[in-house]
């Protein structure tokens, strides 16, 4: 299959289709984990209202930064041209899914995900795990094979590849896991010519 061929259209929110501006360093330090722990993880563990009270200092200070989102390179102009060709677009992230709809909002893509396309860390377990992927394959109706999984790191790659997706890397000028993409373009406005 080659991209213009791809109907189906998953992507990253932070990092893929907006410029990315979490400092994740700070984000642990705040909340008091470990260099080397993946946020989400983490706070899935603790106690249930230790996580739930870091839950909601995380998500207030995802808030601020959602609403100050900027566009990626390209990005409203990809997101708009697979629109126009038909495509379906679905969002998946690990932030939450309210967030992510400010962020579509900030960035002049909102009208473009439907809110039942737009899966987070409540509506699905945190990628890399695939669930999020094999749901909204389910609820197209499609093979996981018929989807692309759109993002800038590799927990994307590996969450496409677990579910059985073709999987695209944007936003890197190097493609440090070539085993993991199917393709890579150094931001969305080289993945949207890569379309033609």
């Amino acid at each position: 299959m080659s991209l213009h061929e791809v109907r189906n259209w998953v992507f990253d929110m932070d990092g893929t289709l907006t410029v990315a501006v979490h400092d994740f360093a700070a984000i642990r330090e705040a909340l008091e984990i470990p260099p080397e722990d993946d946020i989400l993880t983490h706070l899935a563990a603790l106690p249930h209202e230790e996580s739930k009270a870091k839950h909601a200092w995380l998500l207030e200070h995802e808030r601020d930064l959602a609403i100050a989102s900027k566009a990626a390179t390209g990005a409203v102009e990809l997101v708009r041209e697979l629109s126009a060709r038909g495509c379906r677009l679905a969002i998946l992230t690990r932030n939450a899914r309210e967030l992510a709809h400010v962020t579509l909002e900030a960035i002049g893509l909102a009208d473009c995900f439907p809110v039942e396309h737009i899966l987070g860390r409540d509506e699905a377990a945190p990628k890399p795990d695939p669930d999020g992927l094999l749901q909204i394959a389910r609820a197209w109706g499609v093979n996981p094979s018929e989807l692309v999984m759109v993002g800038d790191y590799r927990f994307d790659l590996d969450c496409g590849r677990a579910a059985g997706a073709r999987t695209v890397l944007v936003n890197l000028p190097d493609n440090p896991w070539p085993e993991l993409a199917d393709w890579h373009a150094a931001d969305c406005r080289a993945l949207r010519a890569m379309l033609d």
